[in-house]
């Protein structure tokens, strides 16, 4: 699914995700990120939502983003309590939602010049 033709310039728009792939500025990703405006991690170290761990959202808040949206892989997997309340006490929104909706929103809200970050499975996990 394409979702912009023209990213804006200097910002990592997501271009297009399929089941298989997400395109961030011209390069294809297939394993987990995570992405904001002007960063990508693309080494994140998580291949399936029962892999995320506290370890693996520090570096995500580390980037003190407004809100953060988890991509889930195909299904809408939400987080164990504890976990939540890292972000809670950070003062970050968080959302889980699949992986494509995450790719959306990530763009909708890169486009309010909102300060968001999205930690992406692979959209087949």
């Amino acid at each position: 699914m394409d979702l912009t033709q023209q990213p804006p310039g200097g910002q990592n728009h997501i271009q297009s995700v399929s089941d298989h792939e997400i395109r961030i500025a011209g390069e294809v990703h297939t394993r987990a990120l995570v992405v904001t405006a002007d960063s990508l991690l693309d080494n994140w170290p998580v291949n399936k939502p029962e892999d995320i761990a506290a370890e693996n959202l520090e570096p995500i808040l580390a980037l003190r983003p407004e809100v953060v949206l988890i991509g889930t892989g195909k299904q809408q997997v939400f987080l164990e309590p504890e976990l939540l309340m890292l972000f809670y006490r950070s003062g970050v929104g968080v959302e889980m939602m699949t992986t494509q909706a995450a790719c959306r929103t990530f763009n909708v809200l890169l486009s309010d010049n909102r300060k968001v970050a999205a930690a992406l499975l692979p959209p087949n996990a």
